[in-house]
């Protein structure tokens, strides 16, 4: 069965939006990408409309199965840009919300861990797995675009942790320390170490 998933790197001026599709034996493909953009001397409240506007149309001609939005820490980027990327997240979660999709919220940490088994990887590391696993010609460019999809990417490999039980998640609505599963991979394991550094003395956003 396949599933589709939406990627959002959220951003006031710059919103990357990819979606995938995930199928058998866990194949990838790309479905659409894009970048949102708002002018930078525009009020708030317009910026946030085109946002708004434009993720409505991707949830509905789409219509993916999930969303997967980057989780921000406070302590990652100025005030000004956490600030800009709450609101946007929360649009994007309110959107979801109206037309029942599972919205989830996953550290960089997470999404680098998932698609390249490591969590420390950088841009070009993440740009260049995301171009291999979706059998693309070339890095999707800009780095939004690339970290949209690396984002769908992550939700859409989530199954193989579908064992890991809440205690053991430290994401979402999991308590407690992640903890190795007998017979994990070792993209498993770095994606449950890089929940536990993400959650190691950092203050997140409520």
């Amino acid at each position: 069965m396949t599933q589709r998933i939406l990627g959002i790197d959220p951003g006031l001026t710059r919103c990357g939006a990819g979606i995938v599709d995930v199928g058998q034996a866990r194949r990838v493909d790309l479905v659409h990408v894009e970048v949102i953009r708002t002018p930078t001397d525009a009020e708030l409240q317009p910026r946030l409309g085109l946002i708004g506007v434009a993720v409505e149309r991707l949830l509905d001609e789409y219509q993916p199965d999930a969303v997967s939005i980057e989780r921000v820490f406070a302590e990652q980027r100025n005030l000004n840009t956490v600030m800009g990327v709450a609101q946007v997240t929360g649009i994007v979660i309110r959107e979801a919300h109206r037309r029942g999709i599972d919205a989830e919220l996953h550290t960089p940490s997470e999404v680098k861990a998932a698609v390249s088994g490591y969590g420390n990887a950088d841009k070009a590391q993440v740009q260049r797995m995301v171009q291999r696993i979706l059998r693309l010609d070339a890095p999707p460019k800009p780095a939004d675009a690339a970290d949209a999809l690396a984002l769908a990417i992550c939700a859409a490999w989530q199954s193989p942790l579908a064992r890991v039980r809440p205690e053991q998640r430290t994401h979402g609505s999991g308590l407690g320390q992640a903890k190795p599963v007998s017979g994990s991979t070792p993209a498993q394991e770095a994606w449950l170490a890089a929940e536990r550094a993400a959650n190691s003395g950092r203050r997140r956003l409520r």
